[in-house]
């Protein structure tokens, strides 16, 4: 494992398994951001051309996909911080920043809405590595930088100026990059997904945060929201309805893909020469 001792601890441990017990419980990894990032990231698997065996899977969609992967003739391994959910699929509780598995022991690594509540994601990046054999696939889907735009500002406008962080720091897709590929993982690609969704009440897209994991869990001073913020925040949402009454809100999810390197591997191209498309690296048409 890498060492995580000097790690700030930006999320609770603690509080980011309790979120995760509660989403579990409730929606059993099949609330509807879960099932998007699971369907891209089977289409993803569906064009590769190599043959996988061994899978880990982390994430709360994992009862779903682990039975989607024993029918392409993949043998799944679970894990998670979530004790409902490990105790449900027979998998290991644990973090992403923490996984507990020998070296080179997985040729497929899927990780879904997950890496984006971790203390340490260039570790958790780093094992993902140590733990693929040589050419092993890397694939995971998260919710990024640049999601929620509008319900931020009219938390910031309610609060006023006694705004605290009630939504943890995200990454972007050109940090993503650079994280795996200082992890060791080769030709790592990240791409994104602007969602465009219409919520006819705030409670709605609420539920839908805390169903995918999202819940404030960061360390330190937080307060929560009181009720009357909340109530101004419901009536600045209201106040930006269109005519049917619903309102519009972003998500925008990353999609990461890397290999364990291997001698069959092309080498990278130049970084910005946009010489090695996203299909390329996911068919692997260029190996030998």
């Amino acid at each position: 494992m890498t060492d995580t001792v000097n790690v700030p601890e930006t999320f609770s441990r603690k509080g980011r398994r309790l979120v995760r017990d509660r989403a579990y419980a409730r929606e059993k990894g099949e609330d509807f951001l879960s099932h998007i990032m699971v369907e891209e990231i089977l289409e993803r698997l569906d064009v590769v051309k190599c043959t996988f065996q061994r899978a880990l899977i982390i994430g709360l969609p994992a009862e779903k996909l682990g039975k989607e992967l024993e029918a392409r003739g993949i043998k799944p391994t679970f894990a998670d911080s979530s004790t409902r959910l490990v105790k449900a699929v027979g998998g290991i509780r644990c973090d992403d920043d923490r996984l507990p598995f020998a070296d080179h022991s997985f040729d497929l690594i899927i990780n879904i809405g997950s890496l984006d509540t971790i203390n340490d994601l260039p570790g958790a990046l780093v094992l993902c590595h140590r733990i693929l054999v040589p050419d092993g696939l890397f694939l995971a889907a998260l919710i990024c930088a640049e999601s929620f735009p509008s319900l931020k500002s009219v938390i910031m406008k309610a609060e006023g100026d006694r705004v605290s962080a009630h939504i943890h720091p995200q990454i972007d897709v050109r940090t993503a990059g650079d994280l795996m590929a200082r992890a060791g993982l080769t030709l790592p690609v990240a791409d994104s997904d602007r969602l465009n969704l219409r919520y006819s009440s705030l409670d709605r897209l609420i539920a839908d945060i805390r169903n995918v994991g999202g819940s404030n869990i960061m360390t330190g001073n937080r307060s929560a929201i009181s009720r009357p913020i909340y109530d101004r925040i419901r009536s600045l949402f209201s106040a930006q309805a269109d005519a049917d009454g619903k309102f519009s809100e972003n998500v925008t999810i990353l999609y990461l893909c890397g290999w364990a390197p291997h001698p069959s591997q092309p080498k990278p191209a130049r970084r910005g020469s946009g010489q090695v498309s996203l299909s390329t690296t996911l068919s692997g048409d260029d190996k030998d």
